[in-house]
């Protein structure tokens, strides 16, 4: 195998710039939210339930501050976001990276698609490897990823700069020359 076959995607501060902006906006709506008044909120025709709107600014505010905060972490990242190479895939490219695959784990590639937001899952021979990875958080997001998706590792090009069909593409040029069928 060539080992200095290697292809190199670094993160886009802007794009994690974007996301960070959009995390507070829903911060700041959560709080908005939470802040109503009970009386305010019964009075609307629609959504005039005072648990459940302060509820969804809770989970608002918790769900994308953690998004946020990953954002930030992020862009003082010196890591590449993803590397592709003889050994495998090592994915940096989000809160819950995957860190190395190696080929001889990944079976393929699927897309999984919701609002035209589209994701690269990595089928694995053995997910629950990946699943117990990290800490309490990272294994619940993990373990939701592999019941949504099917697989633990799902990788977006939100944060790279790439964009999602060159990332499939390269992905999959990869996968021919160094995966298990190869």
């Amino acid at each position: 195998m060539n080992n200095t076959d290697e292809k190199v995607i670094e993160l886009s501060k802007t794009k994690i710039l974007f996301l960070i902006t959009i995390a507070c906006g829903f911060v700041v709506g959560g709080l908005w939210m939470l802040q109503l008044d009970s009386a305010e909120i019964a009075a609307q025709r629609r959504f005039n339930n005072p648990i459940l709107v302060h509820g969804i600014g809770v989970v608002s505010i918790a769900f994308f501050g953690l998004c946020g905060l990953f954002g930030v972490k992020k862009i003082f990242d010196k890591k590449p976001g993803l590397i592709l190479s003889a050994a495998g895939i090592f994915d940096n490219s989000s809160g819950v990276s995957a860190g190395l695959v190696p080929w001889s784990e990944i079976l393929g590639f699927d897309i999984f698609e919701v609002q035209k937001q589209k994701t690269l899952i990595v089928k694995i021979a053995k997910p629950e490897r990946y699943i117990e990875r990290g800490g309490f958080a990272k294994r619940a997001l993990n373990r939701m990823n592999y019941k949504l998706c099917g697989s633990p590792i799902a990788i977006t090009s939100n944060s790279l700069k790439i964009d999602f069909d060159e990332l499939h593409n390269v992905c999959n040029a990869y996968f021919k020359k160094y995966g298990k069928n190869a």
